[in-house]
């Protein structure tokens, strides 16, 4: 989704801006939810949405 390559915090949230709105996975209704597919679901903790706020708490366990 983002590459391989070492990335800080800032571009890999900016890169899953990017995915997110290249797949239309913000909710319609609400543009504060993100509707997870399956590969945002496994970042999600298998969460189908979550708030764009609780986004960057589940980048938090996959970032070092």
């Amino acid at each position: 989704m983002v590459g391989s390559s070492p990335l800080p915090r800032t571009e890999v949230v900016s890169k899953v801006w990017e995915y997110i709105k290249a797949n239309n996975l913000q909710n319609p209704e609400n543009k504060r939810e993100i509707l997870a597919d399956a590969k945002l679901q496994a970042v999600f903790d298998g969460k189908s949405k979550v708030s764009m706020f609780e986004m960057n708490k589940h980048f938090a366990q996959h970032l070092s």
